[in-house]
């Protein structure tokens, strides 16, 4: 009986642990393609792949979950983090498909910035979820991603004081403010994951 327990525990611990790596995985091919657009080199299609793999980790957490009587953690921690996870790949891949929908000629340097910050919070979250069966040492992680926050929010507001500031097309500013808007929510998304990790290590350590 106990070995079963633990079994389930480990499952719930190493699925986390491969969706951090997904997540991951999908912000680096975005950056990638911003610093490659617009030869996009099939990377839409593998942001898509792992877009859909991100859904299949989501759909076995909460089957997981919906099997287990008892469970490591909180089941509305499980469920919540597993979900937020499933939006962060979930943005990157609408940031993708807006860079081909809207024919963006080259992106904005702030655009490569955004996605340089957002891979970097990605790096932070899966070293957290990779510790996570630990409850603790996480401090670094999260922090980190707070303060890279702080910075997504800053490049974005100057990103959309440039577009007014440069005299360019309106309909070009629309689509740059749309792009901007969904790489800000995939870095806010790894904040809100990572207000969820705190939570569960201030519960659990």
């Amino acid at each position: 009986m106990r070995s079963r327990l633990l079994s389930r525990d480990r499952a719930f611990f190493d699925l986390f642990a491969e969706a951090g790596q997904n997540t991951l995985r999908a912000a680096r091919l975005l950056e990638e393609m911003m610093s490659e657009w617009p030869d996009d080199s099939g990377l839409n299609r593998e942001i898509l792949i792992t877009e859909q793999e991100g859904d299949r980790i989501t759909h076995d957490i909460i089957k997981q979950l919906n099997t287990s009587f008892f469970t490591p953690i909180d089941r509305d921690e499980i469920y919540g983090l597993a979900t937020k996870l499933d939006d962060v790949v979930d943005y990157i891949e609408e940031a993708a498909d807006f860079l081909g929908l809207y024919k963006i000629e080259a992106p904005m340097s702030q655009a490569y910035e955004l996605t340089s910050i957002l891979v970097a919070c990605c790096q932070q979250l899966e070293g957290a979820l990779a510790n996570l069966r630990k409850f603790r040492g996480m401090d670094q992680y999260l922090i980190e991603i707070h303060r890279l926050e702080n910075d997504g929010d800053r490049v974005s507001r100057d990103a959309v004081a440039a577009l007014f500031s440069t005299g360019i097309d309106p309909m070009v500013v629309i689509r740059w403010k749309d792009v901007f808007a969904v790489l800000e929510k995939a870095i806010d998304a790894t904040e809100s994951t990572a207000h969820i990790i705190e939570g569960i290590v201030i519960r659990n350590g």
